[in-house]
C-alpha cells in the first residue's frame, strides 16, 4: 500500500496527473524557447537593424552584419545587443509555448489515429500540424513580438524621437495609450503566415528528417537531432525570411506626426513599394544572419525541449 500510494504521490505521479501531463508540453516549450532566446538574442538584434537599413532605397549602402554589430557597440555598448530581451522572453514565454505545445498535442493525436489505422504519421500531417500551430501561437504572442521589434528599431531614430522603452511592460503600456489597443496586432497577418511557415519549416521539418534519419542512418540520436535541426533551420529560414521582413517593417512602422498616415497600407501594400523601390532580393536581405538565428534557436529549443520531455515523463 505504501509503494503504491508513493508512486502516485510522488513527483512522478504528480506529472501523471492528466491536467499536468496535457500542460507539460507547452511548459517545456516554452522554458526551451526563453533558453534559446536568450543565447541568440544578440543576433536577432541584428538581423532586425538589417531589414530595417537602406528602407524605401534601391541603391545606396549595404550594410553588413559585422558593420551592424560594430556600429552598435561603437554607439554605445556591448549590452546594446541585448536591447528587448525582455520582450523576447515575454514572446517565448507566450508564442514557443503555445506553438510548441499545440504542436506536441496535434502530434500525438495524430500518432493515435495513425496507430490505430496501422500506418505512421505522414508528412502533410505533421505539415498541416505546424501550420496550424504557428498560426495560433502567432495570433496569441503578437503584441510581445510588436513589442520586441519596437524596441530594437528605437535606436535607428534620431535620439530626440527616441521612445527610450524601459521593459516591454512599459512597451506594451505607451504603444496601448499612445496608438490604442489594437495596435498590439499591427503585422499580425504577416506574423501568423510567417509563424505557420516558419513551424512547418521548424518542426515539421524536423520531425521528418528524424523520422528518415532514423530509418536510413547509423547516427545516434543526440547526432539526428543535430542534423535534423540543421535541416529544419535552413528551411525554416528560407520559408519565413520574406513574411519575417514585412513583419519587421510593419511593426516598426508609425504614424507621420503631420499627416497622420502610415507608410505602409498593409502586407501587398509593403511588399509591393519594397518590390518596385528596393526590388525582390531584399526581402532576403541578412538570409545567412537570419539562418544563424533560426538554427541556433531551433537547435537549443528542440534540444532543451527534448530533455526535459524526458526528465518529466
Amino acid at each position: 500500500m505504501a509503494d503504491s500510494k508513493s508512486s502516485t504521490e510522488g513527483p512522478k505521479g504528480i506529472l501523471r496527473q492528466p491536467y499536468i501531463a496535457a500542460a507539460l508540453p507547452f511548459i517545456n516549450g516554452g522554458l526551451a524557447g526563453m533558453t534559446a532566446t536568450t543565447c541568440v538574442q544578440p543576433v536577432d538584434m541584428i538581423k532586425v537593424r538589417l531589414q530595417l537599413a537602406g528602407e524605401g532605397a534601391r541603391t545606396g549602402p549595404r550594410p553588413s552584419a559585422f558593420g551592424v554589430t560594430r556600429d552598435i557597440i561603437t554607439g554605445g555598448k556591448v549590452l546594446d545587443l541585448y536591447t528587448g530581451l525582455s520582450a523576447g522572453l515575454l514572446r517565448q514565454a507566450v508564442y514557443t509555448t503555445a506553438r510548441m505545445g499545440f504542436f506536441e498535442t496535434f502530434i500525438k493525436a495524430l500518432n493515435k489515429n495513425a496507430d490505430e489505422a496501422g500506418r505512421k504519421v505522414s508528412f502533410g500531417e505533421r505539415a498541416g500540424a505546424g501550420l496550424a500551430a504557428g498560426g495560433i501561437a502567432a495570433m496569441i504572442g503578437n503584441p510581445a513580438d510588436l513589442s520586441l521589434i519596437r524596441m530594437q528599431s528605437d535606436g535607428l531614430k534620431p535620439v530626440e524621437k527616441r521612445a527610450n522603452y524601459k521593459s516591454v511592460v512599459d512597451a506594451l503600456a505607451r504603444i496601448t495609450k499612445n496608438e490604442g489597443i489594437t495596435a498590439l496586432w499591427a503585422g499580425s497577418l504577416p506574423t501568423v503566415v510567417r509563424a505557420m511557415a516558419l513551424n512547418v519549416g521548424q518542426l515539421a521539418f524536423f520531425s521528418e528528417s528524424k523520422s528518415q534519419l532514423q530509418q536510413h542512418t547509423s547516427l545516434s540520436t543526440r547526432n539526428q537531432t543535430f542534423a535534423a535541426s540543421a535541416i529544419a533551420g535552413f528551411f525554416a529560414s528560407f520559408l519565413s525570411l520574406p513574411f519575417d521582413f514585412i513583419k519587421t517593417r510593419l511593426q516598426k512602422q508609425q504614424r507621420d506626426p503631420q499627416t497622420g498616415k502610415l507608410p505602409y497600407k498593409g502586407v501587398v501594400d509593403c511588399a509591393r513599394k519594397v518590390i518596385r523601390d528596393e526590388g525582390w532580393l531584399r526581402f532576403y536581405r541578412g538570409f545567412g544572419t537570419y539562418y544563424v538565428r533560426i538554427a541556433p534557436h531551433a537547435m537549443i529549443t528542440l534540444i532543451v525541449a527534448d530533455y526535459l520531455n524526458l526528465i518529466t515523463k
